[in-house]
């Protein structure tokens, strides 16, 4: 790990600032995927700058019909949060299956969805519950935020704020996970609200997408029969030592309907 410079802002508006001085410095939210990084020197930041006392993108909040999640929100604190179990317990059982113990109470939401890890849970979340990406500049929708493989919407200079969830009808996430990390080998988040019918499947491919074949047929009957041969094609999965693309393939099929099932 090479030398850096250690900002820690206690402010939005300083943080923004730090960032703008300098391309090469980096945002240090849980630390649960630069801080790796750079041990290994896959990452050689010339500053961090931790968000860790901006107060202003912590908390979770309820009303008109969202829930509103700050950035440095820990994954622990959502799923121990009365509010997102009452709005949407998918989303608290969700954050309660990410990693382990350590990694709940370090890693934030923020953090997950700027990483874009193409595995990672909350992306999956976003994009299946119709959410808004609010940043410092601007507000994001799901569907343009996630652009690739570790890439997002965001400008360099760009820090997410906080994620706006609308309250579903039901919504529920089902995940084959990795035995090592915990991180989806396939998951997919089934939700019906006001953006109608989404599904959302992580950890399949290269990037979260959605289901649009199985969302036209919920839409049609929300029953997990409904998904009955509907077969998602393995062509551009992922494929590594613990799953074919086949299989990955096969696995969106059982965790949707899983997922449907849990809704019910």
């Amino acid at each position: 790990m090479q030398s850096f410079d250690y900002h820690r802002p206690d402010s939005l508006t300083a943080a923004v600032d730090l960032l703008r001085g300098d391309d090469e410095r980096k945002v240090l939210a849980g630390g649960q995927s630069l801080v790796p990084a750079m041990k290994h020197d896959l990452a050689a930041p010339s500053g961090i700058v931790s968000l860790r006392n901006i107060a202003e993108m912590r908390g979770i909040t309820v009303a008109g019909g969202a829930v509103r999640i700050g950035a440095m929100t820990t994954h622990a604190e959502v799923a121990d949060s009365a509010d997102v179990h009452n709005a949407i317990p998918a989303l608290a059982a969700m954050a309660a299956r990410i990693g382990d113990a350590q990694v709940r109470n370090r890693g934030t939401l923020g953090g997950s969805i700027a990483h874009a890890d193409p595995a990672a849970d909350y992306p999956a979340a976003v994009l299946g519950l119709g959410a808004t990406v609010e940043t410092d500049q601007r507000e994001i929708d799901a569907d343009e935020f996630f652009t690739g493989m570790f890439t997002t919407a965001l400008a360099s200079d760009e820090l997410v704020v906080a994620v706006r969830f609308p309250v579903p009808e039901c919504a529920a996430y089902a995940k084959f996970a990795s035995r090592a990390s915990m991180y989806a080998l396939t998951g997919v988040m089934v939700a019906k609200g006001p953006a109608g019918v989404r599904v959302a499947v992580t950890g399949a491919g290269f990037q979260v997408f959605r289901q649009k074949e199985m969302e036209a047929a919920l839409a049609g009957g929300f029953t997990s029969e409904a998904l009955d041969g509907i077969v998602q094609s393995s062509e551009g999965l992922a494929s590594d030592l613990e799953a074919s693309a086949e299989y990955r393939a096969h696995l969106v099929g059982v965790m949707a309907r899983r997922a449907v099932h849990a809704c019910l």
